[in-house]
């Protein structure tokens, strides 16, 4: 397309950011905000309702020298896994400027900036099509990462912000390394596309394999470098919270499916049964952590844990089920677990407390509150009618064809999700009421509640007919695999 459709879509927030920077009002940067990621949400809507599900190509993309003598592009397009996480993130744009609306009480334009900036550069990660280009996207993300963290988060965000820091910085430096000897032996290209087309010696995917393993093992975060996480998660303000679920989480599967299945094949055949062995441990190491947890940000951090290793369980199957139901499980945890830290930032707002063991009875006082929880709970443990259900039964039967051992173990991580879920929702929700007159306990309101619809939608229409989603993953997944077997072989 001649249409910059994706420059547009990637840019427009950072555009925003800069317009906020000469606004005063905090009402004026609020509703600026807004206006700037719904347009993006509509940008990314159209990329989605235009998108040709019947091919593996890259579409509208957009290919411009930037720097030729080192052979590097300006390079954007989407295929049907990309654009998948590109709608996903406009769509949390907006939900976080709504969910930081009264949240945020200090540094209003700043904290917007930052979100903003977090924003374009994630969709930037999923359009980049040139390897120096991805590389910048993904090594700037850290910059408001941490500046969110370590500037609004809780008491301990400063020592939080430098873990995580620290952490992706390593594992970043690492696929630095392997972005040069990418670049060294494609003969001085970063096309990513022309990358893959490359047949590398088995010693040197060999090494690259486990150069981007701990880089987006890290991101993922798969144990046992997963440590950064939960003190992430609870420092974070809620829209960091759910912006670092929802998307950030998904950078490091999404390195896997663009650059070590197809750049790699050979290795990624050949270490599967170790990634398969880590996912499976993943699974049951979070499920068992979370069940542990009295701190209701921390028992869905470390869900998330568990739930990304179904994700990397279904991408190293290696097979069809296992990789539409690991990319559909990346979507559905972004939705489903998006929705429960904003849920954890709502009563939080209301109660200033994050310990299960001092509520109690919030369905009588929040009874729109604790419905929609109770929605996103049976999603997140997997319960049929729902998303997640389709997404976990798709990454099980791979998994089992794939190992029959690490899927067993699988189904274990599985019924430990219902135990801490259902154990966190009894406590929250049902009984007495707890939390007396030092709290205000009340109901979702229309921002509150327009924050939280459209989650609920997908939450259904993936449960109840995921066929439009399978269907815009389908042909870049058939090539993936295609590529993946045909180049180990």
């Amino acid at each position: 397309m001649a249409f910059p459709l994706l420059s547009l879509i990637v840019f427009i927030p950072a555009a925003g950011a800069v317009v906020l920077m000469f606004l005063r009002n905090d009402g004026a940067v609020r509703w600026t905000a807004l206006g700037v990621t719904v347009l993006d949400f509509l940008l990314a809507i159209a990329v989605l309702a235009g998108f040709d599900t019947t091919t593996h190509e890259m579409q509208f993309t957009e290919m411009h020298p930037w720097v030729p003598a080192l052979g590097i592009t300006y390079a954007l397009g989407v295929d049907g896994i990309s654009v998948l996480f590109v709608f996903l993130t406009a769509l949390f744009g907006w939900i976080c400027v709504l969910a930081s609306w009264v949240a945020i009480d200090r540094k209003m334009k700043e904290f917007m900036i930052s979100l903003l900036a977090m924003q374009a550069l994630m969709l930037g990660v999923f359009c980049a099509l040139d390897l120096f280009l991805f590389y910048v996207f993904w090594e700037a993300m850290l910059i408001p990462m941490y500046v969110i963290i370590g500037v609004w988060g809780g008491d301990g965000r400063v020592y939080a912000a430098f873990k995580f820091f620290l952490y992706t910085l390593a594992g970043s430096l690492l696929f630095l390394i392997g972005v040069i000897v990418l670049y060294i032996e494609g003969g001085g290209t970063f096309d990513i596309l022309a990358l893959t087309a490359q047949d590398l010696p088995f010693r040197v995917q060999s090494w690259l394999f486990f150069a981007f393993l701990i880089a987006f093992a890290v991101k993922v975060p798969m144990v046992p470098v997963h440590t950064w996480l939960p003190d992430a998660h609870v420092q974070a303000p809620t829209a960091g919270s759910i912006i670092l679920a929802a998307v950030l989480l998904k950078m490091g599967a999404y390195g896997f499916l663009r650059f070590s299945l197809p750049m790699l094949p050979e290795a990624s055949v050949h270490y599967s049964p170790l990634m398969l062995v880590l996912s499976a441990l993943a699974i049951v190491y979070g499920g068992l952590l979370a069940l542990a947890q009295d701190d209701l940000k921390k028992l869905v951090a470390y869900s998330s844990i568990s739930h990304m290793g179904f994700v990397t369980l279904g991408i190293f199957a290696l097979n069809l089920r296992g990789l539409e139901g690991g990319i559909l499980q990346m979507f559905n945890h972004g939705v489903t677990t998006g929705a429960l830290f904003l849920f954890v930032g709502l009563i939080y707002e209301r109660t200033h407390t994050r310990s299960i063991a001092e509520y109690g009875g919030l369905m009588k006082a929040a009874p729109v509150y604790t419905s929609f929880l109770a929605l996103f709970t049976l999603s997140s443990m997997a319960l049929p009618g729902t998303n997640s259900f389709i997404g976990e039964l798709l990454v099980l039967s791979g998994g089992f064809a794939a190992n029959v051992a690490v899927g067993a173990v699988a189904v274990l991580g599985a019924l430990l999700g219902a135990a801490y879920l259902l154990g966190m929702y009894r406590k929250v929700a049902l009984g007495p009421l707890r939390l007396g007159a030092r709290s205000k306990v009340y109901d979702v309101n229309l921002r509150e509640l327009t924050a939280i619809l459209p989650l609920a939608v997908l939450v259904l229409w993936v449960g109840l007919y995921p066929k439009p989603f399978l269907g815009i993953i389908d042909a870049s997944v058939n090539y993936l695999l295609e590529q993946v077997h045909g180049g180990s072989q």
